[in-house]
């Protein structure tokens, strides 16, 4: 049996029953046709994951297909048919050398391309349900394969259809409609208007806002590095809260808060942990809170599921007791809980 923690970024897990590697739409079907009624687990950059130190008892079929399809138009743009196991960086640093714009912000987030719409990913003020046009799936209860348009994706905040229906939709492949040109979309995000040195609404060329992002999200250990172990992590481990504008008023004013249309406000995770008592590089075994962003929990070398885990709950828990805010997971748990 194959231990998982070869193909996640945390590095931790235990053994698979069974593993299998598909890159077609024919090998993805038939690969889950074959499991049967067993558990499975479709995995594509094992980004996102943290498994149990016990493994998975059943399937996991590691999606690597990275079929590229595209349809230009000088007025209307492009649109690009994306496979699922395409890595995701690897797609927006093709789409801005092919002249493309609108993923410079969504630059460096680890995974791959059909993760993306399932956890609807963001960075820098924009979603990528902000550019996905439909999401071609198998639907493993009908086993037919199954379009959504944008709207039937029910995007919302690190969220989304296939979310609320986990296990039941395999996502093939993505298409994503893309301008054709050279600046980016107005610069939203502060922190990335002032490394820019613009101001916010100000545009920036594709490619300094990619660069940009990915300076950003160096220095805060986000980019992955076989040989940085302050990366080996699964990105941010918590979303950011949706709160009241009743309990957002209750915390203090040096918490940051983003209003919402709907009248929530959503609030910083990594603020919440900072300001809990958590620090950055605590540590419990292997475990460890990034050096440079607390929101990353990583594994230093010797980390097991479970020390991660205990090391995500204290985090929790202490912001639970300082702002009565309990916070979820970003991370994908399996046989793992909080």
């Amino acid at each position: 049996m194959s231990e998982l923690s070869e193909y996640t970024s945390l590095r931790v897990g235990g053994p698979a029953t069974t593993i299998v590697h598909v890159s077609s739409q024919a090998e993805i079907i038939a690969a889950i046709e074959a499991a049967g009624d067993s558990p499975i687990f479709i995995m594509g950059g094992g980004t996102n994951i943290l498994f149990a130190d016990s493994g998975f008892d059943g399937t996991v079929i590691h999606i690597a297909n990275n079929s590229v399809e595209a349809e230009v138009d000088a007025c209307s743009g492009a649109t690009l048919t994306i496979g699922a196991g395409e890595n995701w960086d690897s797609f927006v640093e093709t789409s801005i050398k092919r002249g493309f714009a609108g993923l410079e912000t969504l630059s460096g987030i680890p995974g791959t391309v059909g993760a993306a719409p399932i956890q609807n990913i963001g960075a820098y003020g924009h979603e990528v349900s902000e550019l996905i046009t439909r999401v071609r799936t198998y639907d493993r209860l009908t086993k037919v394969v199954k379009t959504f348009t944008n709207a039937e994706c029910e995007f919302s905040y690190r969220n989304s259809y296939f979310k609320a229906h986990p296990g039941r939709y395999v996502v093939l492949d993505v298409a994503f409609q893309l301008r054709v040109g050279e600046m980016s979309a107005p610069i939203t995000y502060l922190e990335l208007a002032k490394k820019l040195e613009i101001e916010i609404g100000d545009k920036a060329s594709v490619l300094s806002c990619r660069a940009a992002v990915l300076e950003l999200r160096a220095s805060k250990g986000m980019l992955l590095s076989k040989d940085d172990h302050d990366s080996w992590s699964a990105g941010s481990f918590f979303t950011n809260p949706i709160i009241s504008q009743q309990a957002a008023d209750a915390l203090p004013n040096a918490a940051p808060k983003w209003p919402l249309t709907d009248g929530r406000v959503k609030v910083s995770a990594a603020w919440l942990i900072e300001n809990s008592g958590i620090h950055k590089g605590d540590e419990i075994g292997g475990a460890r809170i990034s050096t440079k962003h607390v929101l990353a929990l990583t594994n230093s070398g010797t980390a097991t599921a479970a020390d991660i885990a205990a090391l995500a709950k204290r985090a929790r828990d202490h912001v639970k007791e300082a702002f009565g805010i309990t916070l979820i997971a970003e991370v994908n748990l399996i046989g793992v809980e909080l």
